[in-house]
C-alpha cells in the first residue's frame, strides 16, 4: 500500500465517545482539560455530546447515538480526513450489542493513523502532547 502525508492543523478535530459506564470518567477528563478542548473542534455521539454541552458548556457537533449509527458516522469522518483524534472511553468488560461497530471504528482510526485514546491515561498522554497545539504531519493510505 502506498501512503501520503497529510497535515493536521493546530486546531484539531477531536471526536469524543464514551459508553454508559464510562461517561462520568470522560466528563471528568473533559472538565480537567476544558481549556485545551475549547481550542479545538469537538464532535461526539448523541448522549456524550449532550452531557459535555450541558455540564461543561462545550460547543459539540453531535451525531447519532453509537448503537444507532453514531460510531459509523464518526468513522466516516475519520476516513474523509475530517477527524484528527479519537477519545473513546469504551467498556471492555461490558458485553455490547454493537460490538462490530466499535471494532470497525477502532480499525478505521488505526488505518487512517489518527491518535486514539481508549482510557484515561492514554487520553492524558495524548492531550498533553506537544503535538496538540501545533501542526502535525501523518501518513495515511493513498487514495
Amino acid at each position: 500500500m502506498n501512503y501520503t502525508i497529510v497535515k493536521m492543523d493546530s486546531r484539531k478535530s477531536i471526536a469524543l465517545i464514551a459508553h454508559d459506564n464510562k461517561k462520568g470518567e470522560l466528563l471528568e477528563w473533559a472538565k480537567n482539560n476544558r481549556e485545551i478542548l475549547i481550542q479545538h473542534k469537538l464532535y461526539a455521539t448523541a448522549t456524550t455530546g449532550r452531557l459535555l454541552e450541558e455540564k461543561l458548556g462545550l460547543n459539540i457537533t453531535k451525531f447519532k447515538s453509537g448503537p444507532l449509527g453514531g460510531d459509523q458516522q464518526i468513522g466516516a469522518m475519520i476516513a474523509d480526513g475530517k477527524i484528527d483524534m479519537l477519545v473513546f472511553f469504551w467498556d471492555p468488560l461490558e458485553p455490547l450489542p454493537h460490538d462490530p461497530d466499535i471494532k470497525a471504528l477502532l480499525r478505521i482510526a488505526t488505518v487512517w493513523n489518527i491518535p486514539i485514546a481508549t482510557n484515561l491515561s492514554s487520553a492524558d498522554f495524548i492531550i498533553s502532547s506537544p503535538f496538540i497545539p501545533g501542526e502535525y504531519k501523518r501518513s495515511v493510505p493513498e487514495i
